[in-house]
């Protein structure tokens, strides 16, 4: 009941959910004491309604709740960047991600699945013991993470939260929404939670484009300083070798950081 109460109590102090109340309320109070304006009214609402989809559609979007599509100013004024790896682990692609970074020295954050943190717990501790930080991409990586609401949100977070604690010792305090998908019950869920949603500011789409090219394009085209890049080491598109892509792209990836002279870190390691 308290962490309910507490969710409620974020919802109506988020100004896009109080400015949303306001016209719900208002269309309803105009709509009654002139009948005639609820074509207007009910316009307003279906406005309103639209603008919150397209915010939780967008993951880079801040309209629903603070979001990090980008380093803290300091971080990026050290020259630093962060690479960061979703939708794992997975038994054969994270060992070769993991053997690419220590390469180049370079840090990594891991967003991971809860259940297959539990499933491959000897892959996960080696994440953390190579020097990277797990952080909470749920529990399960549904499809329809969207569509619940704040208790079945809280319950997919809160028990990858459980499981990462147990098999690394270290809580996350970052969370990304399976591909990047919300709504507006999320961010009082994650204030609950003591959460950070961190989103990207470049992403390859490794999970759909095997051409390895392409994908290192996107990421580095305008690539700077504070940059927050998205890679994927479960799920990861198959290039026409059969390899997945993101064994193709992270070495020149890593290159070109060091030949620009930018710092990886992780995402922790950008709060400093």
């Amino acid at each position: 009941m308290r962490h309910r109460n507490s969710v409620y109590r974020r919802l109506l102090s988020s100004p896009i959910l109080s400015v949303s109340a306001a016209i719900h309320v208002g269309a309803a109070a105009a709509a009654s004491i002139h009948p005639r304006v609820w074509p207007w009214a009910l316009g307003a609402v279906a406005a309103n309604h639209a603008v919150l989809t397209a915010a939780g559609l967008w993951p880079r979007s801040r309209l629903l709740g603070p979001n990090w599509i980008c380093l803290p100013p300091a971080s990026g004024a050290r020259g630093e960047v962060s690479i960061t790896i979703d939708d794992g682990p997975d038994p054969t692609v994270t060992p070769r991600v993991l053997d690419q970074l220590a390469e180049h020295r370079a840090p990594a954050t891991f967003f991971c699945v809860g259940e297959r943190v539990l499933r491959h717990a000897d892959l996960a501790l080696e994440i953390v013991r190579r020097g990277h930080v797990i952080e909470n991409h749920s529990q399960r990586h549904r499809h329809t993470f969207s569509l619940l609401g704040p208790a079945g949100m809280r319950a997919e977070i809160a028990e990858a939260q459980e499981a990462i604690t147990r098999v690394t010792g270290e809580s996350p305090r970052f969370f990304r929404a399976p591909a990047g998908l919300r709504n507006p019950f999320l961010d009082p869920v994650l204030d609950g939670l003591q959460l950070q949603l961190a989103s990207w500011t470049r992403r390859g789409f490794d999970t759909v484009d095997g051409n390895a090219d392409s994908v290192y394009r996107r990421l580095t085209h305008g690539l700077k300083a504070g940059d927050i890049l998205l890679l994927h080491d479960g799920n990861a598109a198959l290039g026409a070798g059969g390899r997945p892509v993101v064994l193709e792209v992270l070495p020149r990836l890593l290159e070109t950081l060091e030949l620009r002279r930018l710092t990886p870190v992780t995402l922790r390691a950008a709060l400093q």
